[in-house]
């Protein structure tokens, strides 16, 4: 097998993975419009799926998946596959790219965590990034610091939205018309919902500002609460759930039909 394809083999592997991740939180989020007690962030659902029938293994597979994914955000970002260029909008696409690449491998890496610890000893597993982070957020000016990190689920949220309303993604698929009828709609759909999500989270980072605790980060669980704790909230996390759910139909489609371009210097074609 070529390196070229096996390097297409790993990104819709990681496209497929990332499917299913969101596919789990989106189904734990309609089942917490009925109970709060159910998982909605990426950790817990994972957690929660380890306690499935065959939930080791299929906890695996999304760990292969994701360091895929997460390699190929990487590739993306520093080879240029996309041909984004290398002016500001380009190296701000790339940067995102590059981000993404950093949070799928940490979340892999998490998951891979639960694995090899099994998950009764998982609890603590985040426990020395916390440490940190406290580290971190003591400083006198960490309100700073918080505010500026609060700029990256912003822009990524922002991004989402435009690329959901405009369909830009659509120039990146490999699938006739009879097939975009169904995957445009969804999609874009998916895209939006996740571009809420992400600008929630940018918002509850910038409100906790200086009062922000260290020991408990928001991320999407904490947005997903946040709607269902407003007037008729059972209502906003059930559409939240199911775009989340969109989303992961949108990763599958582009496990399927998006264009891989492999025309990177150093890779061979056979």
């Amino acid at each position: 097998m070529s390196a070229q394809h096996s390097l297409v083999i790993l990104a819709r592997g990681g496209y497929a993975a990332r499917g299913v991740l969101y596919l789990i939180i989106g189904i734990f989020a309609l089942l917490a419009a009925q109970d709060s007690t159910r998982p909605k962030d990426s950790h817990k659902s994972l957690e929660a799926l380890l306690g499935q029938p065959f939930g080791y293994f299929l906890v695996g597979l999304v760990v292969a998946g994701l360091l895929a994914f997460a390699a190929w955000r990487v590739l993306q970002a520093t080879r240029d596959v996309d041909h984004h260029g290398k002016d500001l909008k380009g190296v701000v696409i790339r940067a995102g790219l590059l981000a993404g690449g950093l949070v799928n491998g940490a979340l892999a890496f998490f998951a891979l965590g639960l694995l090899v610890s099994g998950i009764g000893s998982s609890g603590d597993s985040g426990g020395h990034a916390k440490d940190w982070l406290a580290h971190l957020l003591s400083w006198r000016y960490s309100n700073v610091l918080v505010y500026l990190i609060a700029l990256v689920p912003l822009g990524v949220g922002i991004a989402h939205i435009i690329k959901g309303w405009k369909a830009s993604f659509e120039k990146y698929f490999e699938a006739d018309e009879e097939v975009m009828r169904y995957v445009r709609p969804v999609s874009r759909f998916g895209l939006i919902a996740r571009g809420v999500v992400f600008i929630e989270i940018a918002l509850l980072l910038a409100v906790s500002g200086s009062a922000y605790q260290a020991v408990n980060p928001p991320g999407m669980k904490e947005a997903l609460d946040a709607l269902q704790n407003l007037p008729a909230g059972w209502l906003l996390l059930i559409m939240m759930a199911l775009g989340l759910i969109a989303f992961s139909v949108y990763s599958f489609s582009e496990a399927f039909w998006r264009k891989i371009n492999m025309e990177i210097p150093g890779v061979s074609r056979g």
